[in-house]
């Protein structure tokens, strides 16, 4: 009589588990922001804004490839040292970020908006310099992240003084 195999749980398996649990943080971040942001290119467009404001629709593009950095960066550390205090800062941001859309769109509170995008980017430098010490490509992800949202940040701070 022989025995049934137990299914035994693969590395590999484990891993892209894990990679698409990244990824539904990221989607879930990026939906809160998303129910923020429904039909309001026309708000945004109907801001004062300075010069260097891009169009509305680039915003998407943008944050699509960065949400997929920023999941993949997150995977990395978690393969390296498990959910660990570097991922705590990692989620914490991200937190920040799904917040800023419905502050900035859904509830027109600008500064408020800046806050948490000061906070966002503080919190962001605290994770690539966590990042960097655990695995530096990881850390490298989050650069151009880290530069969007500072470009996004001084767009908030000039659109908040403008509509005030």
């Amino acid at each position: 009589m022989t025995q049934a195999a137990l299914p035994v749980s693969s590395p590999h398996r484990r891993r892209r588990l894990a990679l698409a649990g990244f990824g539904l943080a990221v989607f879930v971040a990026a939906a809160i922001g998303g129910l923020g942001v429904s039909g309001t290119s026309a708000e945004y467009g109907g801001l004062e804004q300075p010069a260097w404001a891009p169009p509305s629709w680039l915003f998407g593009p943008v944050w699509t490839v960065l949400y997929v950095m920023i999941a993949v960066s997150g995977w990395l550390v978690w393969l390296r040292v498990g959910f660990t205090r570097p991922l705590w800062l990692w989620s914490a941001q991200l937190v920040l970020n799904a917040i800023w859309t419905p502050l900035f769109f859904g509830a027109g509170q600008y500064g408020l908006a800046f806050a948490d995008i000061v906070l966002l980017w503080l919190l962001i430098g605290a994770t690539v310099a966590v990042f960097w010490r655990v695995h530096r490509p990881s850390a490298a992800l989050l650069i151009p992240y880290w530069a969007w949202v500072t470009f996004a940040s001084a767009l908030n701070l000039s659109i908040w003084l403008l509509n005030t």
